[in-house]
């Protein structure tokens, strides 16, 4: 059997020491702050991304070094005969395409998924990947069965202000004002490649019974069959607002009593567009082993 190595960014959600105790390797995002790089989980903590966002400071996201990622891919096949790379969706970001460029020198020994997928959807592809792995499949198996199911999930996000949307131009300086003045609290999702508005309403209890709705919705039509062979998995995430994303995880749990729910900070990629105080809920398919 094939030794497969297997891995991922910091916006899986996954930090340095869960990839240690998995057996991948996490490559952390960088951010520049005032012009200076600090690396996901290595240099920046959430808490401290989080203190700087509030305070206005600018702020960039990047990709990881090409460098650095030819550098871990040459350490691990030292090691490993293959390498299976999951990078966030690459309709946020271009490090997926990057790696897929780089890999192309590798004769077929790095396979660069492209499933769309970011923080606990992401998280699932790489479980999924490792346990595909451990059943014997090679990487570019593991490749094509992560890709042929890209669009097998749903994620959904609340936020606490507009501030960041109007900072990002994803709407108006006068639309953001009203929606303040309103208490408006958009409903945002992710299925497949870009972050997409879903709905619109007044106060976050109101956005939250939409996003349950939602994933009910999902669960007895969109994903019924995999529901039903106990093939989906419920997430969930936040950006900085851990003791409100518990509070939602109570309400959550009671309505979907038959799932155990997975919950971890939302990427910090997607936080710097959205900002503090932000709840998702969110559904994936594991991969058939």
């Amino acid at each position: 059997m094939r030794k497969i190595a297997i891995v991922t960014d910091s916006n899986s959600g996954i930090t340095q020491d869960e990839g240690r105790k998995l057996g991948i390797s996490v490559l952390p995002m960088p951010f520049y702050i005032n012009e200076v790089m600090y690396l996901e989980g290595v240099t920046l903590s959430q808490e401290e991304f989080y203190e700087r966002l509030k305070k206005d400071e600018p702020i960039s996201t990047s990709q990881p070094n090409p460098g650095e990622v030819c550098g871990l891919w040459d350490t691990l096949l030292k090691e490993y005969d293959e390498i299976v790379h999951i990078p966030m969706s690459s309709g946020l970001s271009a490090s997926c395409e990057t790696a897929m460029g780089l890999a192309r020198d590798y004769e077929g020994k790095v396979q660069v998924v492209d499933n769309q997928r970011i923080s606990v959807t992401q998280k699932q592809s790489v479980l999924d990947a490792l346990a595909l792995a451990q059943a014997g499949k090679n990487a570019a198996e593991i490749r094509e069965i992560l890709e042929a199911e890209k669009l097998e999930s749903s994620i959904y996000i609340t936020l606490e202000t507009l501030k960041y949307l109007k900072k990002g131009g994803r709407i108006t300086p006068a639309a953001a004002a009203i929606g303040t003045v309103l208490n408006l609290k958009p409903v945002l999702q992710i299925q497949g490649e870009k972050l997409d508005a879903y709905s619109k309403v007044r106060g976050k209890k109101q956005a939250k019974r939409v996003m349950l709705k939602a994933l009910k919705e999902d669960l007895d039509n969109r994903f019924a069959e995999y529901a039903e062979n106990g093939d989906m998995c419920l997430e969930m995430a936040y950006t900085g607002n851990r003791e409100e994303a518990e509070e939602f995880k109570k309400e959550v749990q009671e309505m979907f009593p038959d799932y155990e729910i997975q919950m971890d900070p939302l990427s910090l990629s997607v936080a710097c567009h959205i900002g503090h105080g932000a709840l998702a809920v969110a559904l994936t398919k594991k991969a058939t082993v």
